[in-house]
């Protein structure tokens, strides 16, 4: 999952971005409005957290625009007012989930969680496929009822990839997913975080190679087609 932070203050927004980290959540960060409306014209996001009160278009307008735009992102409001109209309000700007400061970074991984379910499609919360059983609230996987120990990259890949439902996702795709703005595009970062997710996995190989195209889970694995340790 990768989101968009909109916090005019430095300090709270990259201990908002380096928690959600921990979370195997990537997010880039926006100080202002202006800034927040150019990354969300080049960039796919999952999620925005928005500060109300910030510099240049406020949260408010950034709000109007992302529902104005029908993408169907959600919207989590991150702000100090409490009031219940300020809540109100926010919920008739388009809204979807409202957090008042302080709060704790757990909880606002969970709602982020809970909404990029509810964008999907109402998913469940539990995802399985091919043996496969990832939970992304206790960011757990299991392989044929086997623990699987992942860093939080690779959980963040295996999210994706298992979100495909056996579709090919491309490496450019899965980089902009699961890294921040600041990853070089010309990393080979998605390929060596890949060889060591297939390993980690076990065989036989449950994510297949498809060359020139991307990645996918192979829903029957170990028939030997697409699969290998190539990348």
């Amino acid at each position: 999952m990768r989101v968009l932070i909109v916090e005019d203050e430095p300090y709270m927004a990259e201990a908002i971005r380096d928690g959600l980290r921990l979370e195997a959540i990537a997010a880039d960060i926006a100080g202002d409005g202006g800034t927040a409306l150019e990354l969300l014209s080049v960039n796919t996001y999952d999620i925005a957290v928005l500060d109300r009160d910030i510099p240049g278009p406020s949260g408010d307008e950034i709000a109007e625009r992302i529902v104005a735009s029908n993408s169907g992102m959600p919207i989590l409001m991150l702000t100090a007012a409490d009031r219940l109209d300020d809540k109100a309000s926010g919920f008739e700007l388009g809204a979807d989930d409202y957090l008042t400061k302080p709060f704790e970074l757990q909880e606002l991984a969970l709602r982020l969680r809970a909404l990029d379910r509810r964008r999907a499609h109402h998913r469940p919360p539990v995802r399985e496929i091919a043996g496969l059983r990832l939970d992304p609230f206790r960011r757990e996987v299991h392989r044929d009822g086997r623990y699987v120990a992942l860093t939080r990259k690779q959980f963040a890949v295996l999210e994706v990839l298992v979100a495909a439902e056996g579709g090919v996702v491309s490496a450019e795709e899965l980089l902009e997913r699961a890294w921040d703005e600041n990853t070089n595009p010309f990393t080979n970062a998605v390929r060596i975080t890949v060889s060591a997710l297939r390993k980690r996995l076990g065989e036989p190989w449950l994510i297949a190679t498809v060359p020139g195209v991307g990645y996918r889970i192979d829903t029957a694995p170990g028939t030997g087609h697409e699969g290998g340790d190539s990348g």
